[in-house]
């Protein structure tokens, strides 16, 4: 499975603005007043008191069992986990209790222009890189001309193709220009990592960004690089000196003296050691883990606890990807067979302990979710596209097939049989055939032999269409070069989700991103309704605007078929050592699992000496977790 963000790293959400007069200001709102005013002291989330020292023992969130590199930001190899985030600052930093607004952190004050085609930042003259440079306005474009350059993944030239240029004014001001007046961009570019003009450097000559692998990053973030261990772990050291240690944004943060990061060949391997005491954090998304494995002596003592921690995050739309490329999967109805064999309501219950929710579309959780018939509003933006999107899309929004109450799987297959039977395959001696006598055989990729238990109860199903779907378990070095190269049938893939979408879309589903190696489009779409309604979405100034266009493009998304829907939890389930950690009551809303706790949390000043208040809140009462001295 591979887990995919395209938001700008640094800024941890997806902001936008609505552009309209021209504003100068501390933060943004996407559509009103930020919720934090301009002499706020910190954010409410967190403990601005919170004790500095101790470490956070953590194990990567990454697939990759090992690093390479240091440099996040180009194609080739592996980088740490967790280390953009940590090293490298930008313009502007999100809140983790509201959507669609930031703050400023290296800049100082944003300047939107009335026409909203440009935005000028003046960055903080305390501003400093790890080095002791200070970050100037040279080291902001070096950073934008880098990532838009022929070595950095395709999606930043994606989700910036509407930003014309970057121009320096003055020795700690820039201008971003647009294209076009687009309500995303001044925070998007705002959420760019900035790195400094001297990385990579030799002898005062720069490398080809492509050649900056192993030479330690000059970003201005609260820590660096510490101790590696190449194939065991690396510590990130923070950085006394951190120059915004006092500012608003970054009160209460960065806690830890130290965060280790460690490697395991798997997850077996992984929870074996958390049992050990070797780490103190981690996070599961294997629902039978967390029901049936996260046991042991220490969590019997009160050592470790187990946590689940209810969020307002979208959903997201985990799903079996469809690669349209390949001509079995070119049919709509032959997609869309292939979902109706997928019994989830089974699965949900025989193996994911009723744990998870079904995905239903592209925004589940947020107000962009479409549902039932589409408005007027929706149907205005279609009717120009009716030759080139499925006739369903004018109907009631897709919703997946269910196997409880009023449906069945036997009447689930039926439909498919009929549709695959529509698009010229028919069942032959038990193999599904076409008229060329060709047989249905799909190869579903995957870098975890693990999987093959989730998939086996779908491929049992297809069978009995006569379609055989083939598990293919590679290392993960040859998965990723595939998926780079659009190299496979079926795969899954968590795609996170927003509740401000934007171009980051065109890199998912756009016609350009199709034909371009390493982008986000896997599934393959060119259709010129997905690329307008996109246009649209990114273009509204309004959340009145807003909405009808992201509804109808998850309605002609979803009507193609091109995703099978999985799950999603509402909830983040961590493990950590109560011993060891503190953190504070409640969770905001919005963090993204054990970032709360890179971010938030920290060391009890007595080491492990035994219970502590446990940080959160527990999602079946929501009442805070027991406090103890």
């Amino acid at each position: 499975m591979r887990f995919l963000s395209l938001l700008a790293p640094g800024l941890g959400l997806s902001f936008s603005l609505a552009c309209g007069a021209a504003w100068a200001a501390h933060g943004y709102a996407l559509w009103g007043t930020p919720k934090y005013p301009v002499d706020f002291d910190h954010f409410n989330y967190v403990n601005p008191a919170a004790p500095k020292g101790g470490e956070l023992r953590l194990v990567s969130n990454l697939r990759t069992s090992t690093f390479d590199k240091y440099n996040p930001f180009t194609l080739k190899g592996s980088a740490p986990a967790y280390l953009s985030g940590l090293m490298f600052d930008s313009l502007l930093a999100g809140a983790l209790d509201e959507t669609g607004a930031a703050y400023g952190l290296l800049a100082s004050d944003v300047q939107v222009a009335a026409d909203g085609l440009s935005a000028t930042f003046v960055l903080r003259p305390e501003a400093r890189f790890h080095n002791g440079d200070p970050v100037l306005a040279e080291d902001v474009k070096f950073s934008y001309d880098t990532l838009m350059g022929r070595y950095t993944s395709p999606s930043y030239k994606t989700v910036l193709a509407d930003v014309a240029g970057l121009d320096v004014l003055g020795p700690r001001t820039v201008r971003y220009r647009f294209k076009k007046p687009n309500r995303e961009l001044p925070l998007t570019v705002g959420g760019l990592p900035v790195f400094s003009h001297r990385w990579g450097e030799v002898n005062g000559q720069a490398k080809p960004f492509d050649q900056v692998v192993t030479d330690i990053p000059i970003g201005s973030g609260p820590y660096r690089i510490g101790p590696v261990r190449f194939g065991k772990d690396i510590t990130y050291v923070r950085d006394p000196q951190y120059w915004a240690r006092d500012l608003n944004v970054r009160r209460g943060t960065a806690n830890f003296d130290r965060i280790t990061v460690k490697i395991y060949k798997d997850n077996t391997a992984k929870l074996e050691a958390l049992k050990a005491g070797e780490f103190d954090l981690m996070r599961f998304f294997s629902a039978g883990d967390w029901a049936r494995r996260v046991t042991g002596k220490r969590f019997d003592s009160g050592e470790l606890v187990k946590g689940e921690f209810r969020h307002r995050l979208p959903a997201g739309f985990q799903s079996y990807v469809l690669n349209t490329r390949r001509p079995l999967l070119q049919d709509v109805r032959v997609r869309e067979a292939l979902g109706l064999a997928l019994d989830y309501e089974w699965m949900n219950r025989q193996m994911f302990y009723n744990a998870y929710q079904r995905v239903t579309g592209l925004f589940g959780n947020t107000d962009c979710a479409a549902s039932g018939e589409p408005s007027a509003e929706e149907q205005t933006l279609l009717a120009p596209w009716r030759a080139q999107v499925p006739a369903a899309v004018f109907g009631p929004m897709a919703v997946p097939p269910r196997t409880d109450g009023d449906q069945s799987l036997r009447g689930n297959l039926r439909r498919a049989q009929a549709l695959l039977a529509q698009a010229g395959w028919t069942v032959q001696n038990g193999v599904l055939r076409n008229a060329q006598g060709q047989a249905f055989v799909l190869e579903y990729l995957d870098s975890n032999e693990s999987g093959a238990r989730v998939v086996t109860p779908w491929a049992r199903n297809l069978e009995k269409l006569g379609i055989q779907l083939q598990y293919r378990p590679v290392d993960f070095a040859l998965y990723q070069q595939r998926l780079q190269k659009f190299d496979f049938d079926v795969t899954t893939m968590a795609f996170g989700g927003t509740h401000n979408p934007g171009q980051e879309y065109a890199d998912m589903f756009g016609s350009l991103a199709a034909d371009t190696e390493d982008s986000g489009n896997f599934v393959g779409l060119k259709n010129p309704a997905v690329d307008a309604l996109i246009s649209h979405m990114t273009a509204a100034k309004s959340q009145a605007e807003l909405l009808p266009a992201c509804r109808a493009l998850e309605r002609v998304v979803m009507h193609s078929h091109v995703l099978i829907p999985q799950w999603t939890a509402p909830t983040h389930r961590l493990a950590y050592n109560a011993w060891r950690l503190q953190g504070p009551a409640t969770m905001p809303p919005y963090a993204a699992g054990e970032t709360w706790a890179i971010d938030t949390w920290w060391a009890r000043p007595n080491g492990a000496n035994g219970p502590a208040a446990a940080p959160g809140t527990t999602p079946a009462t929501g009442a805070a977790a027991p406090s103890r001295p």
